[in-house]
């Protein structure tokens, strides 16, 4: 006994010196905080004066001491617990004080300590990342942008079984807190966190709703690790109170469901459900919403396409935790842990579906209007309604396929055996696909990693080593095959194939009906309808005649005629040095006739297109080439009417527009308005147009167009083999080929559609050997021809067809008599600007026009 009065007596002895000590302390603090009361009465007294700051300090303690008395009436001070009563009540009061000062501070961000909290507004309307959607305009959805792939959902179509898992794995107590729950975190602290967290559904939404989290929202003090988590944690049991008032138990839980990430870039139950199992939420049964519930402690860990078992494992720890509240009865809960787990992944790729180079391109368009306008294009949730046909897309898409397919078995057998990278005399490039490879991302990477030390590393791992791949194929249903190459083998096997794009445009509105950039986004990135630029061949002869008859100091008609005979024109070059331009017709011979423009252009003559190119100028041919729509730099060099500058598929057809739009030069569209996430029309768009030539002018070039179609020898006779002429149906058209057949073009016009198509290797030196398979009337015209066969075909295009309108103005130029000729000869030209027949170019020299930039590697990176 005596052994415990010992051990109390020095427990007594040791709190009575801990008592000495702290009063010892507190007789120090009470002298410094004397010493601070003097000094802040001194200062406030130069400032408002002695005598107002005396009456203040005796009003002061005049309170104090009626408190006291009062407080004495019912609490004697001598009592033994006084003083622990007194300094209990001061230390809340202190403590209150602390905690409201901090509220403050984190509240609002007191001297950038803590970082931003959302404002009222923010909080009592929260908003979303939600991606963007577009549309075609008949409203199809073809595609999506955004940062975190979300589509929100309604509560009504959330399964009530998968609200039972949340709450039963995430908050057991969610019905009955208010946003902040002081058992779990009592739990948590107590246990370590083996027992769980302490965050609520609540905490969780406010984490994931306003990015409590990022950089962006930190400030000073989280700069420190143990205050940041502190802060943080602050942060969201405030922000979870806010949400508790603002917002039902039903709204949270919505909310909760619309911005939770679940892995696999899916953001948002809808999408989650679709990616995972392919299906709509209130389609999901017990244990796939068990799944994504699970997947909520770690969205890498417990993906059910990584790790199987782990997730399965998960899911059925779920399952049990709604047996355990009641949710789910235990033989329910046993019954669905035993069955197997099983997906359906289905993930969503912006650029799948149809119109995968469009989308491209509206991208760019509206990613600069959101900048001009304060629109996010990746979180605001818009709604672009382009100007695309889903069906015309649908039907280019299929025509582009069975034509290239067709072209490209024609092309392999032309050059089976041999690589069709040639020069001008046939030979194959050595060194080619050396050249290619150095502008791929592998080599580069390669580089940066091997240089200068191993240079033969990167030879290598180019040519030796082998990798498991996808590749482009014509010859499987998939479009694609399975196999393992070398990246110099996938280089080389890609550069086999010939690339084509199309695009069809209303020539009365601007809008862009279909897009056809490539053969398949997948595998070849490349936009070959805006993005690239190749020379245009005799599709740009079309606006030598246009000058020729618009400007008033030319002013010739259709039915004028020039003699098909040599021409030679002295220049200077880009060196400065005098040179001689002598074109040659495609058939290596002259037929001296005088031939009328219409046949000239219809038979596609170089010789007459180079007198008239010299007659106008180039210059002046620049100018309304740029006046209908091209925007291209052109270099107003001799050969510049046998399109020898660079332009794009999506500005010819543009400028071809002008033709069958009266002269009135429009401007191409490809989104028709924007909407909100609540589907409010932010903003319409319209066509721009401007007058580029007279109307009579465009009626006479429309008619000179038909001439291919209907002149003897015209190059778009080809046509002719489509079934495109129901209902009086009349088209026009024009082809072009350039030197050594490597691009193919075809502009085709009607009515209502005006339609382009170029075929071409992904290099200028790959192409076919004969004008005879690689002319524009062989490669790209059947792809328009095809199309627009599909588009006839369908009877709700049937108004697109028709014969072309009377003209609007009186026509006072000849164009219908032009009288017969006896000395044209009913000879068939070629549409080719090159001059195979004689190994001669109707481009040379070139001097005065800067070399091409070596063209993109456009194949897909083999790693993928």
């Amino acid at each position: 006994m005596s052994e415990y009065r010992e051990r109390f007596r020095a427990v007594r002895h040791a709190f009575g010196a801990f008592r000495r000590r702290m009063r010892q302390r507190r007789t120090k603090f009470g002298n410094v905080r004397r010493g601070v009361g003097r000094q802040i009465y001194r200062q406030t007294a130069r400032i408002a004066g002695e005598e107002r700051v005396s009456s203040w300090v005796s009003t002061y303690h005049e309170y104090r001491n009626r408190f006291r008395s009062f407080i004495h009436q019912y609490i004697d001070p001598d009592s033994w617990y006084y003083p622990y009563l007194k300094y209990g009540i001061k230390g809340g009061l202190i403590a209150a004080l602390a905690l409201g000062l901090y509220v403050f501070i984190i509240n609002y961000n007191f001297l950038y300590l803590t970082g931003e909290m959302p404002s009222v507004e923010e909080l009592k309307n929260p908003k979303l990342n939600q991606s963007s959607e577009i549309y075609s305009q008949d409203g199809v959805m073809i595609g999506k942008f955004y940062a975190e792939n979300r589509t929100p959902i309604k509560y009504e179509n959330i399964p009530k079984q998968l609200i039972n898992a949340l709450v039963a794995t995430e908050d057991a107590r969610f019905y009955e807190h208010g946003g902040v729950d002081p058992r779990a975190i009592a739990r948590a602290l107590f246990s370590f966190g083996r027992e769980g967290g302490g965050s609520t559904i609540t905490q969780q939404l406010a984490k994931n709703l306003f990015k409590t989290r990022r950089k962006s929202n930190s400030g000073l003090l989280t700069r420190i690790p143990f205050i940041r988590k502190v802060i943080y944690k602050s942060k969201e049991w405030l922000m979870a109170l806010k949400l508790e008032r603002n917002f039902s138990k039903q709204e949270i839980i919505t909310y909760y469901f619309n911005t939770v990430d679940f892995g696999s870039n899916a953001f948002g139950l809808k999408t989650a459900a679709r990616t995972f199992f392919n299906k709509l939420p209130d389609s999901l049964n017990v244990q796939e919403g068990a799944v994504l519930v699970g997947l909520q402690k770690a969205t890498t860990s417990y993906n059910p396409l990584k790790h199987p078992k782990r997730s399965k494992e998960r899911r059925n720890v779920v399952i049990a935790q709604m047996a355990k509240y009641k949710y789910l009865t235990k033989a329910q809960a046993d019954s669905v842990s035993a069955l197997p787990l099983v997906t359906d992944f289905t993930p969503e790729n912006p650029y799948s579906g149809p119109a995968s180079y469009l989308k491209n391109a509206v991208q760019d368009y509206v990613k600069k209007w959101g900048e001009e306008n304060g629109y996010d294009l990746y979180t605001d949730g818009l709604r672009i309604i382009t100007t695309v046909d889903s069906r015309m897309q649908k039907y280019a898409e299929e025509a582009t396929d069975e034509k290239m397919k067709q072209l490209q078995r024609t092309f392999d057998n032309h050059w089976r055996g041999r690589n069709p990278w040639t020069d001008e005399d046939g030979k194959e490039l050595p060194g080619f696909i050396d050249s290619v490879a150095k502008r791929t991302e592998r080599y580069k990477t390669l580089s940066r990693r091997f240089m200068p030390l191993y240079p033969d590393s990167i030879m290598y791992y180019m040519k030796n080593v082998k990798y498991k791949m996808r590749v482009f194929s014509w010859n499987n249903k998939r479009g694609y095959d399975s196999t393992e190459m070398t990246p110099y083998d996938s280089i080389a096997y890609y550069k086999h194939f010939l690339q084509s794009g199309m695009v069809a445009m209303d020539p009365h509105t601007g809008y862009i009906r279909a897009w056809v950039g490539g053969l398949d986004y997948d595998y070849f990135k490349y936009d070959h309808v805006k993005q690239g630029k190749r020379q245009p061949g005799s599709t740009f002869k079309p606006f030598v005649y246009t000058a020729a008859i618009d400007d008033s100091l030319v002013n010739l008609s259709p039915c004028d005629r020039i003699e098909d005979r040599p021409f030679r024109k002295e220049f200077i070059n880009a060196k400065g040095e005098e040179d001689v331009w002598e074109p040659r017709n495609s058939t290596g011979y002259y037929t001296y006739s005088n031939m009328t423009l219409r046949r000239a252009l219809a038979r596609s003559v170089n010789s007459i297109t180079a007198q008239l190119t010299d007659r106008v100028t180039p210059e002046r041919v620049a100018e309304y080439a740029h006046r209908m729509g091209i925007k291209s730099r052109l270099y107003a060099v001799p050969s510049i009417g046998l399109g020898s500058s660079d332009v794009s598929l999506y500005e010819l057809v543009g400028a071809y527009c002008t033709f069958i739009n009266d002269g009135e030069a429009i401007e191409p569209m490809i989104v028709q308005r924007i909407e909100d996430r609540d589907g409010n029309v932010i903003e319409t768009f319209t066509s721009k147009t401007k007058r580029a030539i007279s109307p009579e002018s465009a009626f006479l070039m429309r008619y000179m167009l038909q001439g291919g179609l209907q002149e003897s020898g015209g190059t778009s006779q080809n046509l002719w083999s489509f079934d495109l002429f129901k209902n009086h149906n009349e088209m026009g058209g024009k082809t072009g080929t350039t030197s050594n057949n490597s691009d193919g073009w075809f502009v085709g016009v009607s009515n209502k559609l005006v339609v382009g198509a170029w075929v071409g290797g992904d290099d200028r030196s790959i192409h076919f050997r004969s004008t005879d398979l690689g002319e524009g009337a062989k490669t790209a015209l059947p792809l328009v021809g095809r199309f627009l066969e599909k588009v006839y075909a369908d009877p709700k295009f049937k108004n697109l067809q028709g014969p072309f309108p009377k003209p609007t103005v009186p026509i006072t130029k000849n164009y219908l008599n032009c009288g017969p000729s006896d000395d044209e000869q009913n000879v068939e030209e070629s549409d080719s600007t090159a001059a195979e027949a004689v190994e001669d170019s109707t481009f040379m020299p070139l001097a005065p026009i800067p070399a091409p930039p070596l063209p993109p590697d456009t194949t897909r990176n083999p790693e993928q």
